[in-house]
This record gives C-alpha cells, sequence and structure tokens, in this order.
C-alpha cells in the first residue's frame, strides 16, 4: 500500500487486479479507499485499479484547508494514472472523475458516475427532491453550527448511508463518520455553486460515459442524473434495482456487472 506525494498531497493508494487496462476508484466522502473491495474482487481479471483515499480521509494525509478541495483531490487522481485511465466515480468522488474528465481528457478512456452528487446542475430548476434534499442539508449544517458532530453524522449517514441506521453501526464505523462530517463543509462551493465551472462545458466531453444509480435512492440523485445524461453526449443511463446511495458498497457485483458490460470486459462469473 504505497504512500508518497500525489498532487501535490500526502497521499495512500492501492492497487487491485490482474488485468492490463488501467482505472481509477474515487470514493464518496466519509469513506477511504477500501470501499472498493467488493467491486474490485470482481473486476480483477480484467482492470488494474488503483485506489485512493482523499484528502483527510483513510491514511491520506489530513486536510489543512490548503485551497480547493475538489481541485487537489483532482490533482492527486491526474497524478495517480500512468497513462490512460477508465475512470469510475462515487458521489463526491464522481465529481472528482467529471472534473478530471472535463480539464485532462488525455487521460480518460471512460468516465463512470456512480450518483454524482453534482447538484450545481439543478439549480434554478424545480426539481424532484431538491427541496427535501435542501431542508436536510441545512439540518446537519445547523447540527455542525452547534459543535454537535455526532448529530450531523447521523442525519447524513440516515440519508446517503448504506441503510444501517448509525447507532447499529460499529463504533469505529461511528466515529469516523463524525470525525470527517466537517469535510462536507470544503466541497459546498463545488457541487453546489460549481466553482470550477464545469456545468457548461459538460457537452464537450468527447468519451464514452456511464451514469449509474439506485433506484432507492434519494429523489434528488435521479434528477441530478436525468440532467447529467441529457447534457453529456452519448451517455449511457443505468439503474439498479433496490440500490441506495452507497450501492459499490451494497450492490457491488451489480455495479461491477454494468461497469463489465460498458467496458466490455466479458462476462461476469456467476
Amino acid at each position: 500500500m504505497p504512500f508518497a506525494e500525489r498532487g501535490g498531497f500526502p497521499t495512500h493508494w492501492t492497487v487491485r487486479g490482474n488485468g492490463s487496462r488501467e482505472a481509477l476508484l474515487i470514493h464518496c466522502s466519509l469513506a477511504h479507499q477500501g470501499a472498493w473491495s467488493g467491486l474490485a474482487d470482481v473486476l480483477s481479471p480484467w482492470l488494474k485499479m488503483t485506489a485512493f483515499d482523499t484528502p483527510g480521509h483513510g491514511r491520506s494525509a489530513d486536510w489543512d484547508e490548503r485551497g480547493d478541495y475538489q481541485a487537489v483531490t483532482t490533482a492527486m487522481a491526474a497524478d495517480l494514472i500512468q497513462d490512460k485511465a477508465d475512470l469510475v466515480g462515487h458521489s463526491f468522488g464522481a465529481t472528482v472523475a467529471l472534473r478530471l474528465a472535463v480539464e485532462q481528457p488525455d487521460k480518460v478512456r471512460s468516465l463512470t458516475l456512480i450518483e454524482p452528487v453534482f447538484f450545481a446542475v439543478l439549480q434554478g430548476q424545480n426539481r424532484d427532491g431538491f427541496s427535501k434534499h435542501l431542508d436536510t442539508y441545512q439540518s446537519v449544517l445547523d447540527a455542525l453550527d452547534r459543535g454537535d458532530a455526532e448529530l450531523a453524522a447521523s442525519i447524513f449517514v440516515e440519508n446517503w448511508g448504506t441503510g444501517t441506521p448509525r447507532r447499529e453501526l460499529p463504533v469505529r464505523q461511528r466515529n469516523y463518520a463524525a470525525d470527517r462530517i466537517k469535510q462536507i463543509l470544503n466541497i459546498q462551493r463545488q457541487i453546489y455553486d460549481d466553482e470550477a465551472g464545469l456545468a457548461d462545458r459538460l457537452q464537450g466531453l468527447d468519451l464514452p460515459v456511464l451514469i449509474l444509480d439506485g433506484t432507492a435512492s434519494p429523489a434528488i440523485m435521479s434528477s441530478v442524473c436525468d440532467v447529467l445524461q441529457r447534457r453529456i453526449k452519448g451517455a449511457t443511463r443505468n439503474r439498479i434495482e433496490g440500490a441506495g446511495h452507497m450501492l459499490p458498497i451494497t450492490h457491488p457485483s451489480c455495479v461491477a456487472d454494468r461497469i463489465a458490460g460498458f467496458l466490455q470486459l466479458g462476462s461476469i462469473p456467476e
């Protein structure tokens, strides 16, 4: 498990798989690179997959407010690509993958976006679930403002977790989420306000794009995926029945099957 500076940031990463085809996996907020283990096990015959811990997560260095969190994470991702990679990003990680594909398309062979939390594309639209989402998000912010990281993490995990109530999770997982819940404050300007200006450049993407979401996710995710599918030329949309937001963890074989079909890797063993 290597550890070195990537994109100018002290980064921990792992490499899984026996394939010759390079892939880069970017996890969601409050997780770490290990979240990809189940999916990587299925895809290992075809892909050589690098997964890294984003700033303040896993074993990468703590975040010290050194500028644009999304930009730093994107630089880390770009520096971990040897030649040209299939990018797979989940939630916030999907917004990083999208930014890398827009800004450095020469590094990207294909793009898989799993429930990208790029809420900025819904600004000014009366979309399903947007008001409810904003109310829930505000309750997380209010809890953080009162210094109640436990409550903030509980609300967040209830809406964006695996479906297991936070109180039923192992103590280590509960503490991990509470210790990192403030990280969501670092990405507001990018995912809500599109500070990087990605939305206006989506139509210029010229590569294969797969958009994945679960039918049991918050309604706002379906709305985001709908908009992205319309704006990205030739994008393929696929929904996984019964899956919630954490589908790479709860439904790794289903997600791997969709990716394998998209990349034309071959049949996934039963």
